[in-house]
C-alpha cells in the first residue's frame, strides 16, 4: 500500500514538474536572444527539456503502482499548475476560458473520483 501512495506522489509531482517547464520555455520565448541559435541553446530551453526528460522517467516508476485509468485524471492538473505558476511567475491574468477549463477539469476530477 505504501507504494502505492509514493506512486500517485511521483505521478503528481512529475507533472509539476512539467508545469514548470512550460514556463520555463514560455520565459524563453518572451525573452530577446542574440540570434536564431540562442533561441534554443540558452539556459531555460536546456534546462526545461531536461526537466522533461526528467519526467519521463519519473512516470516510468509512478506508473509501476498505479492503476493506469487514474493517469488521464492526473495529467489533467497540468493546467491548473500551469496557469497558478503563470499567475505567480509570469505575472500573467488568466483568461475566463482558462478559468473555465480549469473549473471543467476539477469537475472531471471529482466526478471521476465517485
Amino acid at each position: 500500500m505504501e507504494w502505492m501512495n509514493i506512486s500517485y506522489l511521483l505521478a503528481f509531482l512529475s507533472v509539476f514538474i512539467a508545469s514548470v517547464s512550460q514556463i520555463l520555455l514560455k520565459q524563453s520565448a518572451q525573452t530577446e536572444h542574440r540570434n536564431f541559435i540562442f533561441k534554443f541553446l540558452n539556459w531555460r530551453v536546456i534546462l526545461s527539456y531536461a526537466l522533461l526528460f526528467g519526467t519521463t522517467i519519473v512516470n516510468v516508476f509512478a506508473y509501476r503502482g498505479i492503476e493506469l485509468k487514474v493517469t488521464p485524471m492526473i495529467e489533467a492538473t497540468g493546467i491548473i499548475w500551469v496557469t497558478i505558476l503563470a499567475v505567480c511567475f509570469l505575472k500573467e491574468r488568466p483568461s475566463k476560458r482558462a478559468v473555465l477549463s480549469i473549473v471543467i477539469t476539477i469537475i472531471g476530477i471529482i466526478v471521476f473520483s465517485l
